[in-house]
């Protein structure tokens, strides 16, 4: 048992020091439980507010999409470049080593693939308890703002947020956009929006080239933009640059970075855009630089 203290033994209670009061780092996230923030603060680094995700859930509807093959071989060695890996439970256990220190966003919703015209019809495939023995650190959820099954995904997203505010997991929000949605800052502010209202933790949405600064202001939390399609390392660094420049905070890229060339290099371009703010060109030239050498 510890000891008693000796009677007369001097405190120093800092009576002239107030108490601190200040808020927590990320938008949005300052009435949060201390889990939570924990949690959302190995997502986003706390120093420069922004996170690089590296995005390898495509096979839960898509299959083995090129890239990710075998995500043993082209997965792990990405892992020491990004801040937190999403991707589904089947690819964590089987191919992730469980000695990484990364925080991962666990995919959730599941129940449609491109096989189906329609992709919305989606469940919750994956419950709070699974998430918690797996160690997620937030619970990402598909929604269709506007799709055939508009009801039922806003009704997933908020089921997951309500188990996940239980044990204090974050829970990000995906706006899912159909062939019939336009891409526009009315559609993505829109549905971020809608996504915040209801409790999502974070949003990931697509980058607009016009009026994407008003997407993220109208977003009450934290927005990190899809890297989507595969398209030329340039113009991907661009659009890293220009969402981050008008307020993303981190993007969540896949193809951009494991389809690229030098898929290592890639991650190190996109990471010193997200955290050092580096301007495309440079990144660029350390792409470059960097290919063929890792």
């Amino acid at each position: 048992m510890p000891s008693k203290e000796k009677p007369g033994s001097k405190k120093n209670f800092h009576v002239d020091v107030p108490m601190s009061t200040e808020g927590f780092f990320l938008r949005g996230s300052n009435a949060l439980d201390w889990g939570m923030k924990n949690r959302l603060s190995r997502i986003f680094n706390p120093e420069t507010g922004r996170t690089v995700m590296l995005a390898f859930d495509h096979g839960y509807l898509m299959g083995p999409t090129t890239g990710l093959e075998r995500m043993d071989v082209t997965v792990v060695p990405l892992i020491p470049y990004v801040d937190c890996l999403m991707c589904t439970r089947g690819a964590l256990r089987t191919c992730i080593p469980p000695e990484t220190r990364k925080p991962v966003c666990l995919r959730v919703s599941t129940g449609a693939t491109i096989l189906k015209d329609d992709m919305s019809d989606e469940c919750i495939g994956v419950d709070i308890e699974e998430a918690v023995r797996l160690g997620a650190a937030a619970m990402a959820v598909q929604c269709y703002v506007g799709g055939a099954c508009e009801r039922q995904t806003l009704e997933n997203l908020s089921r997951v947020i309500n188990a996940g505010n239980r044990y204090g997991i974050a829970t990000l929000g995906v706006t899912a956009v159909g062939k019939e949605m336009a891409r526009d800052a009315r559609y993505l502010g829109l549905a971020s929006r809608v996504l915040a209202e209801l409790g999502a933790h974070y949003v990931k949405t697509y980058f607009c080239a016009e009026k994407f600064e008003e997407v993220v202001a109208g977003c009450p939390v934290p927005i990190v933009i899809a890297g989507g399609k595969k398209i030329p390392e340039p113009d991907a660094l661009t659009m890293a640059y220009q969402a981050i420049d008008q307020g993303a905070l981190g993007v969540d890229m896949g193809r951009n970075i494991f389809a690229a060339e030098d898929p290592v290099a890639m991650s190190r371009a996109v990471r010193t855009v997200v955290h050092n703010l580096e301007k495309p060109d440079k990144a660029y030239q350390m792409y470059q630089d960097l290919k063929g050498k890792n």
